[in-house]
Parts: structure tokens; sequence; C-alpha cells
């Protein structure tokens, strides 16, 4: 059995760029990894909850826990890129690679991931309790006119 070096760089940058996705995981520990199929079904329920929700009069509570799902699946995403791009070389590398002689040496391109998934997970996260918060006082100005009539 090969053992292959796990570059922080490109698992920082597939946590980034290809969100929700578990690519990362999949990188990092392979196939059998939970993490990876946690992702992929909250995602996938994320997108069909969101053309529920896009393309119907009906706003369901399910509909919009399964949004949810796929929004919490997507920050997971970006807070694990920031926690593997923060972690110090030697800590990933005796966890990732323990078999390898090669090492990594994180620069700049790294942080870049780190601060591109804090910006982004921050307006995400922003946006998204924005239109909740929304939604639910829109309903309660509703409930409050129907009870007026």
């Amino acid at each position: 059995m090969a053992i292959h070096f796990k570059s922080k760089l490109l698992a920082c940058a597939l946590g980034t760029f290809l969100p929700g996705t578990g690519l990362n995981w999949l990188y990092l520990k392979g196939p059998q990894c939970l993490w990876l199929y946690l992702h992929l079904i909250t995602i996938i329920l994320g997108i069909l909850g969101w053309f529920d929700l896009t393309h119907s009069e009906d706003k369901s509570l399910l509909s919009w826990f399964a949004v949810s799902l796929g929004e919490i699946s997507l920050l997971t995403s970006w807070l694990t890129s920031i926690v593997l791009g923060l972690r110090p070389d030697p800590r990933f590398d005796a966890y990732f690679n323990p078999a390898t002689t090669q090492k990594n040496q994180s620069g700049w391109p790294v942080i870049l991931c780190v601060i591109i998934s804090l910006m982004v997970g921050a307006f995400i996260l922003m946006a998204g309790l924005a239109i909740i918060f929304e939604q639910y006082f829109n309903g309660q100005i509703e409930a409050a006119r129907k009870i007026s009539q």
C-alpha cells in the first residue's frame, strides 16, 4: 500500500472553493470518512429545499430545515478550512502524514484560503440569519393580520 502525501494547501483549497461537497475529507481521510457522506447528504438536501422554496408558493418548514442543513454544510466546510489552515505544519503532518518524509511548507496561499473562508463564511452566515429573521417577522405580521380580521 502506497502512502500518499497530504497537502495542507489542497485540503484548504477544496474546503474553501468546493464547500459542502466533502471533497476535502475525501482527500484527507479517503472514502471511508463519515464526514464526506454527511456533507454530500446535507448539501443535496439543501439544494432540494432551496428549489422547493424558490419554485413553490408553499414555504414549508421542511424546506427551510433542508436549506438550513445545506447552509450548515457550507459553513462547516469553511470552518474546516480555517482550522486546517491555521494548524501548525508539524501538527498537520503528524496527523495526516505520519509515514511520509515529505513535509508541508505553508505559505501565503494557505493563509489566503483561510481569509477567503472567513470572509465568505461570515457573509453567508450573516445573510442566512438576516433571511431567517426576515421570514420569521413576516410570518408574525401575517399572523397578526389574520387575528385582527
